[in-house]
């Protein structure tokens, strides 16, 4: 379908530009010799976002030319990716990659399903839209473990706020009381608002946590760097539409710059040295690209005359280095790549967030689905592309507990505790009335995510074959650790907790199976057929400068060579205790500062 502007001119006879802002063949820009190239603003779990933000703020600069390459299709006119309700039916389409995880031990050898958008934005395309921040220990962790106050809190938090456009949620609401708006920006890029439709049990949620108090106890507004209790959701949401990295970053004033370039439906298959930089150190400046899905077609060149900047996110950054040869030199010579660059940590230190679904059946004769009315979906999409209201801009949940174990937990006499400070959640808890289980009716659903997972538990990145366009071996390291049965355990009954307040009495709930058990030998079963994953970070990660652990120092360049920068969610040295994508613009915003200063 023909973007709305160039439609527009054909019917009009008005005049069109001599170039389109994204195309689909590097011969379709004019000659140019490009200071940056961009690899991915594309790719989930969170890459192409940083490519997004860093293209934008480099072509600040009307001296930088910058080409960001994209193996996905442009955003654009993709209904599934606009309406916010429709974002599962991205899955297992040409928009997501499909891969999957490695058979995982400890969940019975269970093959994982792995989000890996295929799409301009990336994870800010496809994913969930939850808006959160994670604590400011978990920031402060990072900046202790890079030895870089640049990543602490108080450093970062300015650049939380240069990514978000507080908006009001597209309903007639007083907002008042429901969030901190010192805490929030209305002049930043990508729209953040509560939530644009209302659950049916929203006021009870409400109920139960003032009655219950303590963990649960109401928190105004948990994206201010002390998230603990419950409290309302926020959303990357504007006008009941999604705003993603594309939306916002790449919007059509930005990509009019004539030194900026998007080429999407190509994938990069490595990066190459271009000679040296200082003494001893490769360059790796030059990229190889080719034609998505025609692995039979031709492969391009392209050199960067400063950075090659990696935004292909947890999965495609360190397979790109990788391809490159650039990893542990063992393991590149066992899969046929001659090693450049003996980096051994490339690929390693995945860490994720394991998530459960536990159901409640109502005991009365109600329900929270009238979608089973079979003509509603019509009227509500019709009343979307009217108005950009009701219930598809609804996600699935408005409210969320962040919750930790008590101090006297016996666990914590054989585990640390793998949270970055007392002020950090190791569990989430958010509930719907619309769950994964595919159950039409009367039910209520609450997701428990470990946002804090033992360190023990990383998984890892490996080459499967020296072919760009293999799936990698993705080995999610899931539940090594007595600590997360521990505490995802404790989820369950955390939960369960929480529907026992009285708020909740009218309802005469009763948990459906498999976790209606309170024996830990039948919840562990339950959570070994049960538990999935999201949020794969960390395979790149940032260590001090002159360390020989690590990917990436402080500044986001890779170790041991020139000409190449990582700025994704693999960088993250430590999980953290939040759905990453706050986190990921907040990085992307900082690394640009970087790079400009680096180049001024």
């Amino acid at each position: 379908m023909l973007p709305h502007a160039v439609l527009f001119a054909l019917l009009t006879g008005l005049a069109l530009p001599t170039i389109a802002v994204i195309q689909d063949s590097i011969h379709k820009f004019p000659k140019t010799e490009y200071d940056f190239v961009i690899v991915g603003a594309y790719l989930e779990p969170p890459g192409g976002l940083g490519g997004c933000v860093v293209a934008n703020r480099l072509t600040e600069n009307p001296k930088f030319n910058v080409l960001v390459i994209e193996a996905g299709a442009s955003h654009e006119d993709v209904l599934d990716s606009q309406v916010p309700s429709f974002f599962l039916r991205l899955q297992n389409t040409t928009y997501d990659y499909n891969y999957t995880s490695t058979a995982q031990p400890h969940l019975n050898n269970r093959v994982m399903p792995l989000l890996h958008a295929r799409i301009l934005g990336g994870s800010t395309s496809h994913n969930g839209m939850l808006y959160t921040r994670g604590s400011s220990s978990d920031y402060d962790r990072w900046a202790s473990v890079t030895g870089d106050p640049g990543w602490s809190w108080k450093k970062i938090f300015p650049y939380i706020l240069k990514t978000e456009k507080w908006v009001k949620p597209n309903r007639d609401m007083d907002i008042e009381g429901m969030y901190n708006p010192k805490v929030h920006s209305r002049s930043g890029m990508t729209s953040v608002s509560l939530s644009n439709f209302p659950d049916a049990t929203d006021a009870k949620v409400k109920e139960a946590a003032t009655e219950l108090g303590g963990d649960f106890s109401w928190n105004v507004d948990f994206n201010s760097g002390d998230p603990l209790g419950t409290g309302w959701a926020q959303f990357t949401i504007g006008n009941g539409e999604r705003s993603s990295a594309a939306t916002s970053y790449l919007a059509p004033s930005y990509l009019k710059r004539k030194n900026l370039h998007v080429l999407v439906n190509h994938r990069v298959t490595k990066v190459a040295p271009t000679g040296h930089g200082s003494p001893k150190l490769l360059s790796f400046r030059t990229v190889f690209f080719q034609q998505e899905m025609n692995t039979s077609g031709p492969v391009q060149e392209i050199t960067a005359k400063k950075e090659v900047i990696l935004s292909a996110g947890a999965f495609g950054t360190p397979k790109i280095l990788l391809l490159s040869g650039i990893g542990d030199r063992d393991e590149l010579e066992q899969v046929g790549i001659e090693p450049k660059v003996d980096l051994p940590s490339v690929g390693k230190n995945m860490s994720e967030h394991p998530i459960l679904t536990v159901g409640w059946r109502l005991g009365i004769n109600d329900t929270f689905d009238p979608s089973a009315d079979p003509s509603l979906p019509a009227q509500w999409l019709q009343e979307w592309q009217t108005s950009r209201t009701g219930p598809l801009t609804y996600v699935g949940s408005n409210a969320a507990a962040w919750t930790r174990l008590p101090d006297d937990s016996p666990i914590y006499s054989q585990h640390p505790d793998p949270s970055a400070g007392r002020n950090t959640p190791q569990l989430e808890v958010y509930f719907s009335t619309r769950g994964l289980y595919p159950l039409p009716g009367r039910f209520i659903f609450a997701n428990a995510v470990l946002v804090t997972p033992s360190l023990e538990s990383r998984g890892s990145l490996r080459l499967a074959s020296t072919k760009a366009y293999d799936p990698p071996l993705v080995d999610l390291g899931m539940m090594k650790s007595d600590f997360d049965w521990y505490s995802l355990r404790e989820s369950v009954r955390v939960i369960k907790r929480f529907f026992s307040a009285p708020a909740w009495a009218s309802y005469q709930l009763s948990v459906m199976p498999p976790f209606d058990t309170d024996d830990d030998e039948e919840l562990d079963e339950a959570i070994r057929a049960n538990v999935v994953s999201a949020h794969q970070v960390c395979t790149a990660a940032m260590s001090p400068k002159g360390a020989q652990w690590g990917v990436v120092d402080p500044d986001l360049r890779v170790k041991k060579v020139n000409g190449l920068r990582i700025v994704d969610a693999s960088v993250m040295p430590y999980i953290i205790s939040a759905h990453p994508q706050a986190a990921v613009y907040a990085i992307s915003e900082r690394a640009s500062d970087l790079i400009k200063q680096a180049w001024s």
